[in-house]
């Protein structure tokens, strides 16, 4: 049950990051080596200089947990501070403390709750991370892209672009998890890492996390199912419990009852199916229910659609008189069924998410409006992290609308904000205020290659 294991610390606390390296090297050899190792001997792992290598990757802007404590206080004396804590995880005198619970408004207008734990709760969670993932990025499954190593939101979205015109797609399953977060049952979840971990100290380490429960509004609640988001931990767990919950069974449900094409994308839990015939997609999601409430979930019913998609929907659904086919949202993106340049071939366009950039938007100018009286070097240098970030992110092909209405509405909230600063600033004109664009604004250019082209040269097979 727990061959594979190494007897020897690999790592002691004054090691080098070239020892440090190939003792988590070392983890993922054994795991690689043999998918049924349990591994009881991971503890060793937990070092000083790791733990001082996750605090500095902290952010040291970050608000601070329960007991208040920031980075930079905990910085003053900090190898005295990781010494001590070191010496707590092993001994069993660390306490994980709960969340501090604030919410954020989502796309949709309604709020998320967001745990933030302590920075020692950080600290510990991102070593027990790393370890962790040396095991579990063997198991993972290619079409599982979220919160992983060396994976992004783009990978996800450019797989799901090429599956879908690559394969016979003909249907597509837009599903969501009805509050995942929330609502993941600890029992199966620790059944789950139980699976691939047999060191009981790393086990205790995972429990304390997940009943340690949130404090909001001075009153501290136990917390039974879910894991909190913002905890550095839960999307690994998140992709642990989905691995073996949906993961597998996708796999092995397509090779069992499947005969057309079937593929999957899925990031954290939000996931995009795409079939070749609707009749297995319809059974699919009516076994996709089934399977999902045995482990304590359901898909969200507004959120959750089947809808007519690939390269014969447009002829299809004119043939029955309908109009254009459906589209779907995923990872900030509506999927929209196209051609290329030449109309020759199926293309799927990409587009920002309408609603989302709106609300998007809204906040830039109301954030603009509260910075009108700041430095305006200071404020144009906001206004290019702003522009530049939303580049980074929705600069794909066939977006370049997108990105430019973006652009031109934060311009115009930027110069709308500057002429509130006072009565002659009334008087600043559009010849004027364009010398600051130039200055400040990046322009809107496609930033991101075609789906394909990034497909090939990060998955070469």
């Amino acid at each position: 049950m727990t061959k594979g294991n190494s007897e020897k610390t690999t790592a002691n606390c004054t090691q080098g990051q070239g020892e440090a390296l190939s003792g988590l090297d070392r983890i993922r050899e054994a795991a690689e080596r043999d998918k049924g190792t349990r591994f009881n001997n991971l503890m060793h792992h937990i070092t000083v200089d790791r733990l001082r290598e996750a605090y500095e990757e902290l952010r040291p802007q970050a608000s601070p947990g329960v007991d208040g404590v920031t980075w930079k206080q905990y910085g003053e004396n900090l190898h005295a501070n990781l010494t001590d804590l070191r010496e707590r995880v092993f001994s069993g005198r660390y306490r994980a403390t709960p969340s501090k619970r604030v919410w954020i408004p989502k796309a949709e207008g309604a709020k998320r709750p967001i745990g933030i734990p302590s920075l020692e709760d950080k600290i510990v969670q991102q070593v027990v991370v790393w370890i962790l993932n040396q095991i579990y990025e063997v198991d993972f499954v290619g079409f599982s892209y979220g919160f992983r190593p060396g994976r992004s939101p783009h990978n996800a979205l450019d797989a799901l672009s090429v599956a879908i015109t690559r394969w016979k797609v003909n249907w597509i399953l837009d599903a969501d998890i009805k509050s995942f977060f929330d609502t993941v049952d600890h029992g199966w979840l620790m059944k789950f890492v139980e699976h691939r971990i047999a060191d009981p100290r790393i086990l205790r380490l995972i429990q304390k996390w997940l009943r340690a429960g949130v404090f909001e509004e001075g009153l501290r609640s136990k917390t039974t199912v879910g894991t909190p988001q913002g905890a550095v931990i839960s999307p690994l767990l998140a992709n642990i419990y989905l691995h073996y919950v949906l993961d597998l069974w996708v796999i092995k449900w397509r090779k069992e009852k499947s005969s057309g094409d079937v593929i999957i994308v899925r990031y954290a839990d939000d996931f995009v199916m795409g079939f070749q015939y609707r009749r297995e997609a319809e059974r699919f999601l009516r076994d996709l229910r089934l399977r999902l409430a045995s482990f304590g979930l359901e898909l969200h019913p507004g959120k959750t659609r089947l809808i007519e998609f690939g390269r014969f929907a447009a002829e299809n659904r004119k043939g029955r008189g309908k109009g254009k086919p459906e589209t779907f949202d995923f990872l900030g993106f509506t999927h929209i069924c196209a051609r290329t340049r030449e109309g020759d071939r199926f293309a799927v366009h990409r587009k920002t998410i309408a609603k989302r950039m709106r609300n998007k938007v809204k906040v830039v100018r109301m954030e603009l409006m509260r910075r009108r009286y700041n430095p305006v070097p200071e404020q144009g240098k906001w206004v290019r992290s702003v522009v530049k970030g939303h580049l980074n992110y929705f600069a794909v092909p066939n977006n370049k609308r997108a990105i430019d209405a973006f652009r031109t509405e934060v311009i115009k909230g930027w110069m709308a904000a500057l002429r509130r600063r006072s009565q002659k600033a009334k008087g600043l004109t559009w010849e004027r205020f364009q010398r600051l664009v130039r200055t400040w604004v990046p322009k809107a250019r496609i930033l991101h290659p075609y789906p394909s082209q990034r497909l090939r040269v990060t998955y070469p097979r």
